[in-house]
């Protein structure tokens, strides 16, 4: 089986602000994980990834927010969207709804 691509979409939020959503289920986990997704959740403001959720072979899930990286639980490929969503907006909240 190959990589199956369930998820590419582009929300705008405004005119300097957006979000995309990748989404693939892949036949096998990478090294650093268990499940069979890769993904990737990014928020970009004028042009700069401001908040991102993916995962890497070798590094596993983690959340990119503001220049620093940490680990992230995944449990499962809804709650990471839920969760990118909850951070999308406390991050336009106070930022002025960018």
């Amino acid at each position: 089986m190959k990589a199956v691509q369930l998820v590419r979409e582009r929300i705008t939020y405004t005119d300097k602000s957006f979000a995309e959503i990748v989404v693939w289920r892949v036949p096998s986990s990478l090294p650093g994980s268990k499940h069979l997704y890769k993904y990737r959740f990014a928020f970009v403001v004028s042009g700069e990834c401001v908040l991102r959720y993916d995962k890497e072979a070798g590094k596993g899930d983690h959340r990119h927010l503001r220049g620093k990286e940490r680990n992230y639980a995944f449990r499962s490929i809804e709650q990471v969207l839920a969760d990118f969503s909850a951070d999308v907006r406390r991050f336009r909240d106070e930022n002025s709804g960018t």
